[in-house]
Formats: structure tokens, C-alpha cells, sequence
């Protein structure tokens, strides 16, 4: 197991949800790998609860690190990626996502998600949100960015990808996710962490007007 905590970046967080943590943590009494294969492993643990009771915990373990970016043209559109998804036999509309290796710089993999899925390069990249993916079943965990200065590049899908692209305004792609019909939840998150950016100017005055203007 590569020991490289990608979210330790030195930075503080002197924040009150760091203060107010009462408690006790649950206590791990030893783990067995129950099954694993190149993209992730299942661990099983004799663990206790901070209740004090005994408890059979089962986490998956992703092997990367989530990484995935939203690409914001001059003109307030963004582009988005489509594709049919195994685990719900759904169809979904996401920002080009994917996973970093522990031992790779995050905004290396987000850059080649953004090439590979949506034929982009971007000259300018702000990481906006850190997330814990689903922190009762598994420790995945996920760093997003916004992207813009786009250019065009050559894409690169996955062998077992059919990848649809879509450049669609950023109030309609809000209006979507309000409706239901976009559901991922790294997009969902990133959206919306987005457009409380630009309506508290923490973006180029000039990006947010083109992203909160169109429609």
C-alpha cells in the first residue's frame, strides 16, 4: 500500500469543523484482503465502534486517487463528456474524470482526463474542491478543477469507452443538475463549488459574467 497522502499538502485548516470533532474514533483490530485487482482492493476489519461495539467493516479501496476537472470556454459554456455506466445501467453526462496513480501528481491526471476524454489542453487551472467520495463504504477520495484557456488536442478514450461530448452553457449544464438529469456526484459537487466562485468573485471577473450571463 503506497503511503503518500495526497491530500497532505501542508496547508493549515484552522477552520471549525477541525475544532468540533467530539468523540472517539472507531478502533481497527486488523484487516484481510478479501479481494483485489488492479483498480481496487476489498478489506475486511475486526473493528469497534466508537459506541464500543464489536463490528465487521468492509471498505473498498480504490488504487488512484480521483481526479477530474471542468473545462470552461471564453464564452461561459463548458464542456462535458457522456457515456453509458456499468454499476446502474445509466447514461451520464460528467466533466472529463478519471484516476491518478498515489505516486502521480493529481493535476497530471486530471490534464490527461481532459485530453484523453475531451480532446483539451487548458493554459490556465485552479483547483477548487477536495472531496471524500462515499466515506462509509470506501476511502476514495477526489480533487477537482476548474479549466480554462482551452485549446484543442488529439483524444485518447479508454479501450472500453464510447465517449460522447457535449459544450453546453454552465447555467443550463446548473438547470440540468437541478432537474435531476445530471446525477454524478464529483460533477454535481464541482458545478456547483463553481458557481458559488463566481458569484462571490473568486474568478475573473470576465469568466464569471460569461458564465452566470449565458444561457
Amino acid at each position: 500500500m503506497n503511503d503518500r497522502d495526497p491530500f497532505d499538502d501542508g496547508r493549515p485548516f484552522p477552520g471549525w469543523a477541525e475544532r468540533l470533532t467530539p468523540g472517539r474514533p472507531w478502533a481497527d483490530g486488523g484487516a484481510t484482503t478479501v479481494f483485489e485487482n488492479p483498480w481496487m482492493r476489498l478489506t475486511s476489519h475486526a473493528a469497534t465502534a466508537p459506541t464500543g461495539l464489536a463490528a465487521t467493516y468492509v471498505v473498498m479501496r480504490p488504487r488512484n486517487l480521483a481526479c477530474g476537472v471542468l473545462p470552461i470556454h471564453t464564452d461561459g459554456t463548458v464542456t462535458l463528456v457522456g457515456q453509458a455506466r456499468f454499476a446502474l445501467g445509466n447514461y451520464s453526462w460528467e466533466m472529463p474524470e478519471g484516476g491518478a496513480p498515489f505516486d502521480e501528481d493529481p493535476l497530471d491526471g486530471a490534464k490527461r482526463e481532459l485530453a484523453e476524454e475531451a480532446g483539451l489542453a487548458a493554459a490556465t487551472w485552479c483547483e477548487v474542491l477536495r472531496m471524500e467520495m462515499s466515506n462509509s463504504l470506501t476511502d476514495e477520495r477526489a480533487i477537482a478543477w476548474l479549466a480554462w484557456d482551452l485549446s484543442e488536442v488529439a483524444t485518447a478514450p479508454d479501450p472500453t469507452e464510447v465517449i460522447a461530448v457535449a459544450r453546453v452553457p454552465f447555467m443550463s449544464l446548473l438547470h440540468e443538475i437541478d432537474r435531476g438529469a445530471v446525477r454524478d456526484a464529483f460533477t454535481v459537487a464541482t458545478a456547483l463549488r463553481a458557481y458559488h466562485m463566481a458569484r462571490e468573485g473568486l474568478l475573473p471577473g470576465w469568466l464569471a459574467h460569461a458564465m452566470l450571463t449565458r444561457v
